[in-house]
């Protein structure tokens, strides 16, 4: 899953919502020098991301991608993925997107001195492009997915695979519903350890 989803199935906890937002780039025990609630949410990333790779559902969908993306495919996804979270907010989420993500931004701004170096350099491209109310559009992915592209120096083809998105657009949509109802589950019987 990408950044939208791991913030939402973050629930309530804002510094869940920040470890579990930035944990990509926390390896191995370093996730243990934040505050307790950070390592949750750092802990739930990688429960989520675990969960995910193995999920039949999320594998069909990158399998779709994987002669032309190769090992890109599941990045791809999980972005695909966050078009249709996004997209589709209301009917995860009563607050309507963009006061979801306005108050995330509050959040990383007040607890500005917790995040990781990653996230800090990231922080002001991603609120003054609004990546994540942008995920709603295919519009705002293909941006997304050009910039993924641009990181790689155009290797990964990234930017390409909204030909996939549109194409195939409600096999991806169902395939999003179904594995993000089993993902919600699991997440609900995630456990935190002390």
């Amino acid at each position: 899953m990408n950044f939208l989803a791991h913030i939402y199935l973050s629930g309530d906890q804002d510094l869940v919502k920040i470890g579990n937002f930035m944990a990509d780039g926390i390896r191995g025990n370093s996730y243990l020098k934040f505050p307790k609630e950070i390592q949750k949410g750092i802990l739930l990333h990688r429960e989520i991301d675990t969960y995910t790779d193995a999920h039949p559902i999320w594998r069909e969908s990158k399998h779709r991608l994987h002669n032309r993306y190769g090992h890109y495919s599941g990045v791809i996804i999980d972005i695909f993925y966050d078009h249709f979270l996004a997209k589709n907010w209301s009917n995860y989420s009563n607050i309507p997107l963009e006061d979801y993500v306005s108050h995330f931004y509050s959040i990383l701004e007040s607890n500005y001195d917790y995040l990781s170096e990653k996230t800090k350099k990231i922080m002001p491209a991603m609120m003054q492009q609004n990546w994540l109310v942008s995920y709603a559009s295919i519009e705002g992915i293909s941006r997304i997915l050009y910039q993924m592209d641009y990181r790689t120096q155009f290797r990964s083809k990234m930017q390409y695979s909204v030909e996939e998105l549109q194409e195939f657009y409600l096999d991806f949509d169902t395939e999003f519903t179904l594995f993000f109802k089993d993902l919600e589950k699991n997440v609900q019987q995630f456990t935190f350890k002390d």
